[in-house]
Formats: structure tokens, C-alpha cells, sequence
């Protein structure tokens, strides 16, 4: 089975792209969390945290 968020595709070469994809989500993690919205938060916030995994910690194969 194929990862979700496969760090070998053209469209994450630019780390620009990487650190967008990671953080947006954990940024509209705050934002739900700051409007009451918990549940959306924790949601938003597992996304941040594997798309952060998957991008920057494990990064692209060599």
C-alpha cells in the first residue's frame, strides 16, 4: 500500500513545499482549537503531525 504522503513526489523536491504542507495544517489546528472546535483541532493537528513526520523528519530517499 502506498503512503498517504509519498516525500519522493516532484511536487515535494522544494523544501518551501514541505515546510507549507507541514505547518499549515498545524497552524489551522490553533485556529480550530481557538474557535471552539476541538474534535477539528485534534483532527487537523494528527494531519500537521504525520504530514511533519512524513516531510521533514523522514524526508525524501537520496
Amino acid at each position: 500500500m502506498r503512503a498517504p504522503i509519498d516525500p519522493n513526489d516532484p511536487f515535494f523536491r522544494r523544501p518551501a513545499t514541505r515546510w507549507a504542507v507541514s505547518l499549515f495544517p498545524l497552524i489551522w489546528a490553533g485556529v480550530e482549537a481557538w474557535m471552539g472546535s476541538y474534535g477539528w483541532a485534534m483532527v487537523m493537528a494528527a494531519m500537521g503531525a504525520y504530514a511533519s513526520y512524513m516531510l521533514l523528519w523522514k524526508g525524501p530517499s537520496a
